[in-house]
């Protein structure tokens, strides 16, 4: 069972043998979601994140042994911008099973060591702007995802990023809407550390509400 803190945590019950806290992208993408669909109802929509390096690259460009057999992923990752999959798109249909097949993406990994960010297109079904989205992100940051979802309306770079515990910041100048509902949004992460919080907290539900910790 995929679970993603202030998503769908809530649905953990103890015929859950195992869970997962899915990728750091799905945790960035699934806060985005959540705000979005329930408020203005996704209908389509595709991502790209923009991912720094992983342990699946290689550091010079060889034969690449891993179990995708990608190509690209046998270019080096210290120099090279790797269009590869994702599976955060479609993973978000384990927490909104109505959006299954209506979500998909890519990934490009870049020659860097941490500080992501995830690239959202939304096809919504009434008309918006650019305003009320990042006022309903903005209010879902300070309140029913407070501590998951960020919302920042300085002009930062990665690096400003770095062991931020949120899973997903959006970066308030970024937004866009075009002909009233279609909707850009991007949403910076720490791949590693944000990711990380989700897992200890988890661990902690878990422990706490299933085994009596």
């Amino acid at each position: 069972h995929a679970q993603r803190c202030d998503a769908n945590d809530d649905q953990l019950t103890t015929d859950h043998v195992i869970c997962t806290a899915a990728s750091c992208t799905t945790n960035c993408l699934a806060p985005v979601v959540k705000v979005i669909h329930e408020n203005l109802k996704i209908e389509q929509g595709m991502i790209t994140t923009i991912h720094n390096v992983t342990g699946t690259q290689t550091l010079v460009d060889m034969t690449d042994t891993g179990k995708k057999q990608d190509l690209r992923r046998g270019r080096s990752g210290m120099v090279n911008l790797s269009p590869t999959s994702t599976g955060s798109a479609t993973a978000i249909a384990e927490v909104f099973p109505e959006l299954k097949g209506k979500l998909t993406g890519l990934s490009v990994s870049v020659p860097l060591c941490n500080g992501s960010i995830t690239d959202c297109v939304f096809t919504v079904g009434r008309d918006t702007s650019a305003e009320e989205v990042n006022k309903l992100l903005k209010d879902a940051s300070e309140g029913s995802l407070k501590g998951i979802l960020g919302f920042e309306d300085r002009p930062l770079v990665s690096t400003d990023f770095t062991n931020d515990n949120r899973s997903s910041i959006v970066d308030a100048e970024c937004t866009m809407v075009v002909q009233g509902n279609m909707v850009k949004i991007y949403a910076w992460y720490d791949n590693e550390w944000g990711y990380s919080m989700r897992m200890v907290d988890l661990a902690v539900k878990v422990a706490k509400d299933y085994l009596g910790a």
